[in-house]
């Protein structure tokens, strides 16, 4: 059985029928143009190192490296080994925002499925690390309880959307209370909790600030992720425009001041996303993998073994021997 560790990439695969069609033709296109200047009858005598069978073997041999080269970024995996690994994880809280504003589409394709993208690739960071998620919007509620179980985790993720929370505006305090309240007691440690707050900042109910004693106290660090311009942009649904009561359209802007000083106050940081950059990657790195570990006890581990090193080097030595064709006859030295 192989395991793919991006089996998105394969789809490229499916470019190379139409990339040798195209190549192809143009092979045929410049052997019809040449027919053309020159009978073929002639060729021998003009032309007689020519020879479109070659080129187009090497079209075949370079597409045939370009395939190897596709799987090779998809890392396929095949074969278990057991290793002895010693658990050590932080105990991480996504509050995700959910409300209507997060639709708004200053941020490609929109807030929301570009926040959902960007924890996506910060899961695939994680090692031992548990992991939850909060849904909030007026209201919030735990969508995913922290665990190691990354799959399960995306899954649940998968399923957010605006509008999950029937409460709607954004109520930055029930965001906050509802991921310390995940922590359970049994699994207080010495080990940092983490909660990434992502959020356009809009606060229309709670005061989260009121919090912050709370949050010093139990020693949890919250990162921030603003999402979305301070210019703003409208608010666009599958019924039309948000307006407010007055019949208005409603335009949402970022408001950093609430998540800066959240995060500030309790040892995180702040990072506005930009298109490209969600800043999931910052947090990771510059915060997140510094925090504390928790030790854990060892137990062996199932892992699949990387085989992208034979699809690489296949691709290298197709490419070597394409370099070595010549695209003409070799010319035959008479004694």
């Amino acid at each position: 059985m192989i395991i793919w560790h991006d089996s998105d990439i394969l789809m490229g695969l499916l470019a190379l029928i139409p990339l040798l069609m195209i190549t192809g033709l143009m092979i045929r296109r410049r052997t019809a143009l040449l027919d053309r200047l020159v009978d073929k009858g002639l060729w021998p005598v003009m032309m007689p190192r020519y020879s479109p069978r070659r080129q187009r073997f090497k079209n075949l041999v370079r597409t045939l490296a370009l395939g190897l080269a596709i799987v090779a970024l998809a890392r396929p995996r095949w074969g278990a080994k057991w290793e002895e690994v010693t658990q050590r994880g932080l105990s991480i809280i996504v509050a995700l925002d959910t409300s209507k504003s997060m639709l708004a589409q200053d941020i490609k394709p929109n807030r929301l499925q570009q926040a959902k993208w960007g924890v996506r690739d910060l899961v695939k960071e994680l090692r031992g690390d548990r992991v939850g998620l909060v849904a909030f919007a007026g209201d919030a509620f735990l969508q995913c309880p922290a665990t190691i179980d990354y799959a399960a985790f995306t899954m649940m993720l998968d399923d957010v959307y605006a509008g999950i929370v029937p409460v709607g505006g954004t109520d930055l305090f029930q965001a906050m209370e509802t991921s310390l309240e995940s922590f359970e007691k049994a699994e207080e440690t010495q080990a940092d909790k983490v909660i990434i707050l992502i959020s356009d900042g809009e606060g229309h109910t709670g005061d989260p600030l009121a919090l912050l004693p709370r949050l010093k106290e139990e020693g949890v660090r919250v990162f921030a992720i603003g999402v979305g311009t301070r210019e703003g942009e409208l608010i666009q649904t599958a019924e039309g425009f948000v307006k407010d009561n007055a019949g208005n359209v409603v335009k949402s802007s970022l408001d950093e001041t609430t998540l800066e000083r959240i995060a500030f106050e309790t040892g995180g940081f702040y990072v506005r996303s930009a298109p490209g950059d969600f800043g999931l990657e910052r947090v990771y790195q510059q915060g997140i993998a510094e925090l504390q570990r928790e030790e854990g006890e060892s137990r062996l581990t199932k892992s699949f073994v990387e085989r992208y090193q034979w699809f690489l080097a296949a691709a290298l030595a197709l490419l070597a021997f394409e370099a070595a064709i010549r695209p003409v006859k070799w010319k035959r030295s008479r004694g």
